[in-house]
């Protein structure tokens, strides 16, 4: 006798999402009717030439942007249908950044930089810390908490971008030319340790990237081309 297995339902749900954004008079479509399935646990590159929507795409599932029309639910949430105050809530709770510029506060440590985000949540200040803690070891920067952003490499502050964007155990990370401004080593070192919140955390994450050799450390890549989502890119005639 055989048991069924039932499929995970998918974390992130895109229905037919278009997007367009106003330049004077003229309007400039950026997606074109996009259709997604992104399941839990999933790392998934996006790439992509220059203007291609990309980015776009990511801002719309992270919630930082909105659709002119489809639907886009995470978690079973329909985050087009949330207002404005409950959406800035959701993002807090659910989502994690990592940006190719770090976007860490200068005048901060490494660990009051990753207690940021935890600064929206009910949590004590003694439970914040050992949060940031616990997310710094993650990414084996627990060695330098006290550091400023100017005291580390290039690799360690995007580690500590990594860290703030674990640190509230969100549903889905974002990240978006996460290498883009790191030397090789660094962009290697990096992208280890994301497929290794993949891997050994089963960290939904989703990526940016116009780099194939980053592309490759993801388990699916989808490339977007004049606002049209396609399994490859085409080739010009």
């Amino acid at each position: 006798m055989s048991t069924r297995v039932e499929p995970l339902l998918p974390l992130v749900e895109v229905r037919n999402v278009c997007k367009s954004y106003r330049r004077g008079n003229q309007e400039i479509p950026v997606l074109r009717d996009i259709s997604l399935d992104v399941g839990t646990g999933e790392f998934l590159a996006l790439m992509g030439p220059s203007g291609s929507g990309k980015t776009t795409l990511l801002n719309l599932i992270a919630g930082i942007d909105a659709p002119d029309s489809g639907a886009i639910t995470v978690g079973g949430v329909n985050i087009n249908e949330l207002g404005e105050s409950e959406l800035n809530t959701w993002r807090s709770r659910n989502v994690g950044f990592i940006f190719q510029f770090y976007n860490l506060i200068p005048v901060l440590t490494a660990l009051e930089n990753v207690q940021l985000p935890l600064l929206l949540t009910p949590l004590s200040r003694i439970n914040r810390r050992e949060h940031a803690l616990a997310a710094l070891d993650a990414v084996g920067l627990a060695d330098r908490i006290d550091h400023y952003p100017a005291q580390l490499s290039g690799g360690q502050q995007q580690r500590v971008a990594i860290a703030r964007a674990l640190v509230t155990d969100p549903l889905i990370v974002v990240a978006d030319e996460p290498t883009g401004d790191l030397d090789k080593k660094s962009a290697t070192d990096v992208l280890e340790l994301l497929g290794k919140l993949n891997d050994r955390f089963e960290k939904t994450i989703l990526m940016v990237t116009h780099d194939p050799r980053a592309a490759k450390k993801s388990k699916r890549i989808l490339y977007l081309d004049k606002g049209v989502l396609a399994d490859s890119l085409k080739e010009e005639p």
